[in-house]
């Protein structure tokens, strides 16, 4: 058994980003133990606590951050039961990456302010995670399996917050399966040899669904794009690479 201030200490070790087997090293509390506390550490909302668990649902707040979250979520994230009670929605993040993984745990904080959200690290990336009862409710694409694998479309409301904040949702849908590179090509004009370089994005999905939902938005934002291969998409004409950089750029 362990008292009130240990767990807390514990907890607060969780909460600097630090991982379950560093932590588990330094305070000699096993790591199941850690996970346990952390399952626990938000009290279980009511019902009508959550935007659509009400007699007249509502849209989930601030939907700018919800759009993000939600592209976030199609790309790297998921949303599994605990083994008791509630929800986990863990989204992965590459350690090449600080700023998108704050980006994240700011997002997931605002959409659900009330409950907490951890960092644990993995090889290679760190997993942003928030537990709730409520996760299936604001991401009701939730379900057994792989995305690719399953059929995947939008209600209703979820697309009233994409149509009022498209930008958002595909700077999520950037940051977690897409890249800004620099292509370069070489060419020989009047004899001169020269290499020319020029910025490109790209996205890649397995789910049809997904990359649908990405090419369906740029179409409204004007963004010219094209289907690189099966599952990549392409952004390479100058005017749309400048307008994807003035909303969404490079990760960092």
């Amino acid at each position: 058994m362990y008292d009130l201030e240990t767990r807390k200490r514990t907890l607060a070790l969780v909460g600097q980003g630090r991982s379950l087997n560093s932590i588990s090293k330094q305070t000699g509390i096993s790591r199941a133990t850690i996970r346990a506390w952390q399952a626990r550490i938000e009290p279980l909302r009511q019902p009508g606590e959550c935007p659509r668990c009400g007699d007249q649902p509502t849209a989930p707040q601030p939907p700018r951050a919800y759009a993000y979250l939600l592209g976030l979520y199609l790309g790297d994230g998921c949303v599994s039961p605990h083994p008791r009670d509630g929800h986990y929605l863990r989204i992965a993040c590459a350690d090449a990456w600080p700023g998108l993984i704050d980006a994240c745990a700011d997002a997931m904080h605002a959409v659900h302010p009330t409950g907490s959200v951890h960092r644990l690290q993995r090889e290679g990336c760190v997993s942003v995670v928030s537990y709730s009862r409520h996760w299936p409710c604001l991401f009701p694409q939730h379900a057994p399996g792989k995305k690719h694998e399953r059929h995947l479309q939008l209600t209703p409301w979820q697309r009233e917050i994409v149509n009022a904040h498209p930008w958002d949702l595909v700077r999520g849908l950037v940051h977690s399966d897409g890249s800004r590179i620099t292509n370069w090509t070489e060419r020989t004009t009047a004899g001169v040899h020269k290499r020319y370089e020029y910025p490109r994005y790209f996205f890649t999905n397995k789910s049809a669904d997904i990359r649908r939902l990405y090419t369906d938005t740029l179409d409204r934002l004007g963004v010219e794009w094209r289907q690189a291969n099966a599952y990549n998409i392409s952004v390479a004409r100058r005017p749309s690479v400048a307008l994807m950089d003035r909303h969404i750029g490079p990760k960092y």
